[in-house]
């Protein structure tokens, strides 16, 4: 059973380095020279924290069987990404899971990172999935479902970015609602493609928009399955995942987050059209929407906070472990973010028991 996560998890910070008093000196006499104060290090890096080591071997051990027809369906090990926008700096990063690499199976998790527009209008997206358990051809629904996602926000990235730095925090959720729906709608219509049912040929999908304005610090998630979404603000974790209400929805205003606003001062309602008219299906039967509730969640991020978006393979480990979370915090609370090398050695720190692929995004604030 997975214990129940606190709201936040506060865990203890790296110490500042010590300052040096001053201390007076007599006239004529020169001061004596002072020593730099010592830097404190960062936490060590390690293979794996808990109880003991994990079952499997710490590096990959065998590869995916290919087809030599079919050689642009492999997936490779990790993927590691980064970038450094506005006011943002983003990690991102996608492992196969221990399980995988020693069974010799593809990585299910599918990671995308994109910049649409140019200058302060420019927007960048960050989307991962992950393909149903068991199912053939996970990997390639994974891969398709977050190109499918990237093509919708990419053609209205214009849009999206005005209406990010206006606020508009329902219409934002309504539209990113439905061109989730669209694209995973449109993913289980190509499975008879693949020789498979809709319900097989499926991912769950997760996505982060970042405008890279550095006037404007609103965050919006938003997707549809089993993942995690947390903050580390002031060496604290807190778990920031949208709760799901009864009519399938979620993405309430987290407490203290800075949510942006859906009226005007004056009261008027923000509105936005994201100019998709919705056409007749191409396909026959149309696609169904997604059985799986929409998450949703837009925020005003803070100055040092980190921001982490994962998918179950690092989500379920952060809420079960309570070492991971102390190292993580430890590692990421400093004034800097860590380089691509640095994010990658963290995101692979292991945990016994938890041994499924890992992707990861995470953004720092300046």
């Amino acid at each position: 059973m997975t214990p129940v996560v606190p709201e936040a998890l506060v865990v203890p910070v790296m110490p500042e380095a010590p300052v040096v008093s001053e201390s007076p000196v007599a006239p004529g006499v020169s001061e004596p020279p002072v020593a730099p104060a010592p830097l404190v290090p960062p936490a060590p890096s390690v293979d794996y924290v808990g109880s003991g080591p994990p079952t499997y071997d710490p590096e990959p051990t065998a590869l995916p069987l290919a087809d030599p027809d079919e050689l642009g369906e492999l997936v490779a090990d990790t993927v590691l990404d980064g970038a450094r926008y506005g006011a943002c700096t983003l990690r991102a990063v996608s492992l196969r899971g221990d399980s995988a690499r020693y069974r010799g199976e593809p990585r299910r998790d599918a990671l995308l990172t994109a910049r649409f527009g140019t200058g302060e209008q420019a927007l960048l997206l960050v989307a991962m999935a992950t393909g149903a358990r068991g199912a053939p051809g996970a990997h390639l629904a994974a891969a398709e479902a977050c190109r499918g996602i990237a093509r919708a926000v990419g053609r209205s990235h214009q849009r999206l970015v005005e209406d990010l730095r206006a606020a508009r925090r329902g219409d934002l959720k309504s539209g990113l609602h439905r061109l989730a729906d669209r694209s995973l709608g449109k993913l289980r219509a190509s499975a008879a493609e693949h020789g498979v049912g809709p319900e097989e040929y499926t991912a769950s999908l997760r996505c982060l928009l970042l405008p890279a304005d550095p006037d404007c610090r609103t965050r919006v998630f938003f997707g549809v399955g089993d993942g995690g979404l947390f903050r580390l603000r002031d060496g604290a974790w807190q778990d920031i995942e949208p709760r799901v209400s009864p009519d399938g929805t979620g993405g309430d205003p987290v407490v203290g987050f800075g949510s942006p606003p859906e009226r005007t001062p004056a009261g008027d309602r923000l509105t936005m059209d994201l100019g998709i008219p919705t056409p007749p299906s191409p396909f026959e039967p149309a696609p169904e929407p997604s059985r799986e509730p929409f998450r949703f969640r837009a925020s005003v991020a803070r100055p040092g906070d980190a921001l982490v978006m994962c998918t179950g393979g690092l989500a379920d480990p952060l809420r079960g472990e309570p070492a991971l979370c102390a190292y993580l915090a430890r590692r990421w609370s400093g004034r800097t973010p860590p380089g691509l090398a640095g994010f990658l050695a963290d995101s692979q720190v292991r945990v016994k028991g938890y041994a499924d692929d890992r992707t990861a995004a995470a953004v720092w604030e300046a």
